[in-house]
């Protein structure tokens, strides 16, 4: 079997194991279906918008530890140079 079929066969598996996962799952009325739906999509953005926090909170992290190492190199660069200066 070539790589093409396996990945053929694993789309048609997983696409049959969706349909019986749906028709196990179809017998509830629709409206019970809305509201689990609903909340799990609910649960879902509360998890990324918590995720897009933390996130957020990395990024300033970084980049206030970047800026500090920049104006350290900075200020080490300066006095390099004062100290180069000041012995010609």
């Amino acid at each position: 079997m070539t790589s093409n079929t396996k990945i053929i066969l694993g789309m048609l598996a997983a696409a049959a194991a969706g349909a019986a996962v749906g028709v196990l799952l179809a017998p509830e009325k629709g409206s019970d279906l809305r509201v689990r739906i609903k909340t799990k999509v609910e649960d879902l953005m509360d998890d990324i918008a918590e995720l897009l926090a933390l996130g957020q909170e990395e990024i300033k992290e970084m980049y206030t530890g970047t800026k500090e190492t920049i104006n350290e190199g900075m200020q080490t660069a300066k006095n390099n140079v004062s100290e180069a200066y000041s012995q010609m």
